[in-house]
């Protein structure tokens, strides 16, 4: 029989490393596979390269057929090495469609073999897992729910150039989802080669920035803006959160900068909610006209105060 050169097969070098021993195999069998390729001899072809990856991609197969290339070369007629034990891989059925070059070395030995195409197996490969970004409001993380999307995703034509196209999926965001989190949709990702299933397609969630609200873990951050006397004498304010407005008390003397949390108010988590904290920020309005001059002139002399008198 024949021996069958697996490294020219695949055009690689003989200490080609597994990585571009994959991208070899990668870029051959989207060539000729039967599906799509208009090759001459494209299904013969796809399976010598099937075949040379099935041994070339295996570290020990791989060293077992290294032991016989440094004495035969292509086109001589091979016959097993004396005391040649050969390697039993796995069963002849699983065997199946590969040359008696390949089956009379890793096939074992004194098992019987079909003749011809009678045992082939129709070659099936599941498709690569996908990887993408989508990024989604902050209402939607807290309130999930169905939603469209659009990518833009890579797609190999009959010649085997690679093109790209919108696809779009319905898909449903988890309540409370947060950022860097990943769904995975089952069999959306690349097709399989042949009957084989198509891979997984994983989404991973970022949040747009948002107008009011700063997002840590499952907490969510407010500034508040307040007036002085609000935080003089103490108040009641209503605040703003993603599931509608409640009312806050604000403490007599109140400071800026002071940390107020609403218990629960956050993004949606199991088995406790987040919160929401409420940041304080003192706003004093602007002294326009004479009036309002005068009644920050009387408040300095009527509440004598200095907040710099720690500094020296």
């Amino acid at each position: 029989m024949e021996y069958k050169d697996y490294y020219k097969t695949l055009g690689v070098s003989r200490d080609a490393t597994p990585e571009q021993v994959k991208q070899a195999y990668r870029k051959l069998a989207r060539k000729y596979h039967p599906d799509v390729s208009k090759e001459t001899n494209a299904e013969e072809k796809f399976k010598a390269v099937q075949e040379a990856y099935e041994v070339l991609k295996d570290s020990k197969k791989r060293k077992a057929y290294d032991q016989l290339g440094s004495q035969w070369q292509s086109g001589q007629e091979f016959r097993p090495p004396p005391n040649w034990q050969g390697f039993d891989f796995g069963s002849e059925e699983n065997l199946g469609g590969f040359s008696d070059f390949f089956e009379s070395i890793f096939g074992g030995q004194g098992r019987p073999r079909q003749s011809g195409f009678h045992h082939q197996r129709p070659f099936k490969q599941r498709g690569r897992d996908e990887h993408a970004k989508i990024s989604i409001p902050l209402e939607e993380a807290f309130r999930g729910g169905d939603k469209t999307i659009h990518l833009q995703v890579p797609e190999i034509d009959a010649h085997g150039h690679m093109h790209h196209k919108t696809r779009t999926l319905k898909i449903k965001i988890p309540q409370g989802v947060t950022p860097g989190q990943q769904m995975r949709l089952t069999n959306q990702g690349s097709p399989g080669i042949g009957q084989g299933p198509s891979g997984d397609l994983y989404l991973e969630i970022d949040i747009e920035p948002h107008k009011l609200y700063t997002l840590q873990g499952h907490d969510i951050y407010l500034t508040l803006p307040i007036t002085p006397w609000e935080a003089a004498l103490g108040a009641k304010i209503k605040v703003p959160t993603l599931g509608g407005s409640v009312d806050l008390k604000i403490a007599q003397g109140s400071q800026a900068g002071q940390k107020l949390r609403l218990k629960g108010r956050g993004l949606p988590a199991k088995p406790t909610p987040g919160d929401q904290y409420v940041m304080l920020q003192i706003v004093t309005p602007p002294a326009k006209t004479e009036a309002e001059r005068a009644l920050y002139e009387k408040m300095a002399k009527d509440i004598p105060f200095n907040p710099r008198e720690h500094l020296f």
